[in-house]
């Protein structure tokens, strides 16, 4: 809220160079603000007294921006990359997919192998889990299961994360 949207009765202010000015009424910190020819914003509505602080609204803005874009700036954002896999792979093939799973988890990323099933396959879906098994353990070294081995309709699946 700025200036004349604030109807509070009484108000803790703060100057426009951060010192304490006590507790008043919204109309005579109003005539403060008017007169060093600012605004009058509250920045902490939910106190008692609620918080009024003199500052140039526009520029108040622009730094809230500013705080926003530079919190933006150092999140991390964590992608989940899939490995697919068929109950059927050979050795050579297998050793590929944990190389690719490899090089995604040394980037930061989340890995999902998917473990297919067509066909008459589905019959052996448990017997065909030791691939996911072997697959974890080949990459024990850099990951860890996240969520093990799950029957997830015609697939079975598992998520590895890097270790820290």
């Amino acid at each position: 809220m700025i200036n004349e949207q604030i109807r509070d009765k009484e108000i803790r202010l703060i100057g426009e160079h951060g010192e304490q000015l006590g507790i008043m009424s919204a109309k005579d910190a109003m005539k403060l603000a008017r007169e060093a020819e600012l605004d009058l914003v509250k920045v902490a509505p939910m106190a008692k007294p609620p918080v009024c602080k003199i500052i140039d609204y526009g520029k108040y803005r622009y730094e809230m921006a500013r705080k926003e874009k530079e919190a933006k700036k150092k999140q991390k954002t964590i992608e989940i990359k899939e490995v697919r896999l068929s109950p059927n792979i050979d050795a050579n093939d297998l050793n590929t997919k944990i190389g690719a799973a490899r090089k995604f988890l040394s980037k930061g990323n989340k890995v999902k192998v998917t473990l297919r099933f067509r066909g008459r396959e589905m019959a052996h879906m448990q017997s065909s889990k030791h691939i996911l098994d072997d697959f974890a353990k080949e990459l024990e070294d850099i990951a860890s299961v996240d969520k093990a081995a799950k029957v997830e309709g015609r697939s079975l699946t598992m998520i590895l994360t890097e270790k820290r």
